[in-house]
């Protein structure tokens, strides 16, 4: 019975969903018309005034007198979830481990958690660099770029870092700091393995961390319920309104190519790797992990994804709370399979549209340091365009024509991610599901429901 009545909630939020991104694609889109008719019509200070009562971003310096009340929702619910994201992957990890007493176990799903997202990554790889080198040798990707307007890049960094990094020196930068996720992930693992190696001597802080992840998963679930709709409705809204014609033409190639390759990545790559992986019915999986997907495509950010996919994958998909609580938040620091992809792409864009030379040792040289820059990539919407600097470095694609195709990159990429965004959170369900069925950890009787 109560199996069915959390199918029954489930569906109406995905449906509830659904409808939110329909009536926000379609707003959306006629703001754009609006945007445009106005623009050619000489009513540029019309599109000004509704810009900034409903979209204007009102952190930004000429933003002062702005309302930006569509900016301002969507801000507030996106802050509400990342609030929690820093004590939900160290309590929720913590906890697992702390449930593990057998060490080798741990090692069997850090081992499988790994794997699963090498042999994702493997194979986005080898589709997006078929993707970006067929448009190359088609001439898609030759366009203009001469009268593009420059727009501030990224300094860059060594992609190896990131090792570094995982390590903290300083505990209380990392708990202040939502960019250091991998660093919590490591935190959490020595906490938990701490306190199953002292077992019994440890009770209040293990039971201080389980009252603290109840609080922060009844937060969350009120927050996705009742707000979430609303929520996906405004940011759809505001992001396809904020966008003129202008920006999406002269990449329009680059665009389409992405765009196509992550929606055959998302559709069918994790439906066939569920299949041969697991034995279980990919539609199922799809069927119910497409509300996280929408959830993501709107919020374009896997760490704001995060509470909604934990849930999904153990109520929904029979994943046990132990398998879930480590490797969705794993997945959601080094699971970048969607960025991985658009990070291909966009670098042989850049390289084509810039004079570069493409061949297929190239195109395997761009996979592997994408491969390794998106386990740096923040969970954060738009930090995929700017680490993609760190593989256009790298590979010396720097002169003035390909700094201006990086810039087109910057200023148009932001659909594009909220399709990334989809890819890398159903990347990590799909995992935890293989993880769970390798070690008889899956009720698939909840998943077939």
């Amino acid at each position: 019975m109560n199996i069915k009545v959390k199918n029954n909630k489930a569906n109406d939020l995905a449906i509830k969903m659904v409808i939110s991104l329909l009536c926000g694609l379609t707003l959306g889109t006629l703001f754009i018309f609006l945007r445009e008719n106005l623009i050619s019509n000489e009513s540029s200070n019309t599109w000004t005034i509704i810009n900034n009562l409903l979209f204007q971003d009102i952190s930004a310096p000429e933003a002062t007198n702005a309302v930006g009340l569509f900016y301002i929702i969507g801000q507030l619910f996106i802050n509400s979830l990342q609030l929690v994201i820093i004590p939900m992957v160290f309590t929720s990890i913590a906890l697992a481990i702390c449930h593990i007493s057998d060490t080798r176990k741990l090692g069997r799903i850090s081992y499988k958690t790994i794997l699963g997202f090498l042999i994702t990554s493997l194979f986005a790889l080898i589709l997006a660099g078929i993707f970006g080198l067929t448009a190359h040798k088609l001439g898609l990707f030759n366009v203009n770029i001469a009268n593009i307007a420059s727009s501030e890049g990224s300094a860059g960094s060594n992609p190896l870092l990131v090792l570094v990094q995982a390590i903290p020196n300083n505990i209380t930068g990392v708990f202040t700091d939502n960019g250091r996720v991998l660093s919590v992930v490591f935190l959490a693992v020595v906490c938990g393995l701490c306190i199953n190696t002292l077992d019994d001597e440890i009770q209040v802080l293990k039971k201080l961390l389980q009252d603290i992840n109840k609080i922060i998963t009844t937060f969350l679930t009120f927050v996705i319920t009742k707000f979430g709709p609303i929520a996906i409705f405004v940011l759809i809204t505001r992001t396809f309104a904020i966008y003129g014609i202008d920006h999406l033409k002269p990449a329009l190639a680059y665009v389409l190519t992405t765009t196509i390759a992550l929606l055959i990545f998302l559709t069918i790559g994790y439906g066939l790797f569920i299949m041969l992986a697991t034995r279980l019915n990919p539609i199922i999986f799809i069927k119910k992990i497409s509300k996280v997907a929408l959830f993501g495509f709107s919020t374009s950010s896997s760490a704001a994804t995060l509470p909604l996919n934990t849930k999904t994958v153990t109520e929904e998909l029979g994943v046990s709370k132990d398998i879930a609580s480590f490797t969705l938040p794993l997945g959601m620091t080094i699971n970048m399979n969607g960025t991985a992809i658009m990070q291909v792409i966009a670098a042989v864009f850049i390289a084509s549209s810039a004079g570069y030379d493409i061949t297929i040792g190239n195109i395997a040289l761009i996979s592997l340091l994408a491969l390794i820059a998106s386990i740096g990539t923040p969970a954060a919407p738009g930090a995929g365009a700017i680490i993609l600097f760190t593989v256009l470095t790298s590979m010396g694609y720097q002169n003035d024509a390909a700094i201006l195709a990086y810039s087109l990159i910057l200023a148009i990429n932001r659909p594009v991610e909220m399709l990334v965004t989809s890819l890398n959170v159903v990347g990590d369900a799909a995992t935890s599901i293989y993880v769970a069925k390798s070690e008889n950890a899956l009720d698939e009787s909840i998943y077939n429901n």
